[in-house]
């Protein structure tokens, strides 16, 4: 006896029903938003006919109750406020199966990448710069990890394009 949690399987009689596709889906849009994609992979999971549920995905994404832009523009919000870089956050949207135009639109109308790169190093390493050479690669090992991308960790380090040197 497991203690984990386990999904429901439907009846062979319901897997085929469009209205317990509906209501399962429902159910599932009701706990958090959904990609198109993700939804119907889910309810295939659960035991529901393959063919039903793109029907009923499709009816959704019609009434506007599964929209893709919506939940990729939300997810964008969520993991830049955890201090996850683009390419991540891009990784995500394309697993949960949502097309590379709407990915590039939604990260696009994000937030402002070179200062969140600033705040996530300073919230983990203090305001002051990297004081040599491997502390320096500490961070940027950390700042790749989280998803930002070289422009975007150089201009937190102090080496973006147009800024000046100390050095002669």
């Amino acid at each position: 006896m497991g203690f984990g949690r386990r999904s429901a399987r439907v009846d062979e009689h319901r897997a085929a029903d469009p209205a317990a596709v509906r209501a399962g889906a429902l159910a599932l849009l009701g706990r958090r938003e959904y990609a198109g994609a993700e939804l119907a992979a889910a309810l295939v999971r659960k035991g529901y006919a393959s063919a039903v549920v793109s029907e009923v995905v499709a009816e959704l994404a019609g009434e506007r109750l599964l929209d893709d832009v919506r939940y990729a523009e939300s997810l964008v919000r969520q993991l830049a406020g955890r201090g996850q870089g683009p390419a991540r956050i891009r990784q995500e949207l394309l697993q949960a199966g949502i097309a590379a135009a709407q990915v590039a639109a939604a990260l696009e109308n994000g937030t402002d990448w070179h200062a969140l790169a600033r705040e996530v190093r300073s919230r983990k390493f203090g305001a002051a710069p990297p004081s040599g050479w491997p502390e320096r690669a500490r961070q940027m090992r950390f700042l790749q990890y989280r998803g930002f991308s070289n422009d975007h960790i150089g201009s937190c380090l102090g080496d973006a394009p147009g800024v000046p040197d100390s050095d002669p």
